[in-house]
């Protein structure tokens, strides 16, 4: 029975060497392959062991292996999903210069090919109660550390980045909008109809992108789609600032980079921590744990004149129409 056993236990071994020779040349192919002797004009008596795909050991000369060329791809394609390493992204949105002018609504509606009834950046009248005064809140998508919306949709179209960003991608989209019930912060929009897009100019090729891609605002929304603020991914990996920040005559966005500690509104940099603190910056609906990447200062001490801003107030809407322009 020991003998047995000794037999058994060399065969184990046997085959472990085997296996290991057959892993050793994992770089390499037949070019000719026989569950016999591989025999050829050019034959070198020479033989190695591979391993079939069906997993059968064979003696193959030498000669009918050749070397693999693996590619290596030095400039692997950007990954849509995962996003910037080592970044985290988030806005600070100053109350207190916000008059209503509407130029980063504009701006944002253009370079998103927006039209129809619903905007992806709102601007409400807001007001805390009739002893306080009235003050203008852009409103823009929170992309939230932990997004209910991502949670919530069945295909995985709405997912988050590890830069931050909370994006849609809408060839995964069904229109269900779980996720729309799901943000509590009501940012979201459903495209009813397609988009009237009018005289607005739709040259893929002049924005450098000829195919969708979720983070790419050169094309127009899809029916029976969702949409929402996407903190202008196209424009950071030029290493632009967001339209919304860029067109506003006031200063009221800043923008940048959580691990750096520094955000800008494109004529001033400044500390984000210290920023936060000396203003008593503050995200909506701290208490649901969503921890939002937008912040707000309060409306104190305000640069300007509420009552400028109520000539471009319409309630309820937030894309111009092109007959009313």
């Amino acid at each position: 029975m020991e003998e047995k056993n000794n037999e058994s236990r060399r065969n184990f071994l046997d085959k472990g060497i085997k296996l290991g020779l057959a892993a050793a040349v994992g770089g390499l192919a037949i070019s000719k392959i026989s569950k016999l002797s591989a025999k050829s004009s050019n034959s070198t008596g020479e033989f190695v062991e591979l391993m079939t795909t069906d997993g059968t050991l064979i003696q193959v000369d030498s000669s009918e292996i050749v070397e693999v060329e693996h590619t290596h791809d030095t400039d692997p394609k950007y990954n849509v999903r995962e996003g910037m390493p080592n970044r985290k992204f988030v806005m600070v949105i100053d109350l207190a210069k916000c008059k209503n002018a509407l130029k980063c609504q504009s701006a944002c509606n253009k370079h998103h090919y927006i039209t129809g009834d619903h905007a992806w950046l709102k601007v409400y009248k807001m007001q805390e109660d009739e002893d306080t005064a009235p003050y203008w809140m852009p409103t823009t998508c929170m992309h939230c550390d932990h997004p209910a919306c991502v949670t919530v949709c069945p295909v995985d179209a709405t997912f988050k980045r590890r830069d931050g960003l909370v994006l849609i991608d809408n060839e995964r989209c069904i229109g269900c909008r779980f996720c729309m019930a799901a943000c509590p912060y009501s940012t979201r929009v459903f495209n009813w109809d397609d988009p009237d897009q009018g005289d607005m100019s739709m040259d893929m090729h002049m924005e450098g992108e000829t195919h969708y891609s979720p983070e790419f605002a050169g094309l127009p929304s899809v029916k029976g789609t969702v949409d929402k603020c996407d903190f202008c991914p196209h424009a950071i990996d030029k290493g632009e600032l967001p339209h919304c920040v860029t067109a506003c005559p006031n200063g009221v966005f800043y923008f940048g980079d959580k691990y750096e500690d520094t955000v800008t509104n494109g004529d001033e940099t400044l500390r984000l921590s210290k920023l936060l603190k000396d203003k008593d910056g503050y995200r909506l609906m701290e208490g649901l744990g969503t921890k939002p990447s937008v912040y707000y200062l309060p409306p104190v001490n305000r640069l300007v004149n509420f009552e400028e801003g109520l000539e471009n107030y319409t309630e309820f809407r937030s894309v111009e129409n092109e007959e009313e322009s």
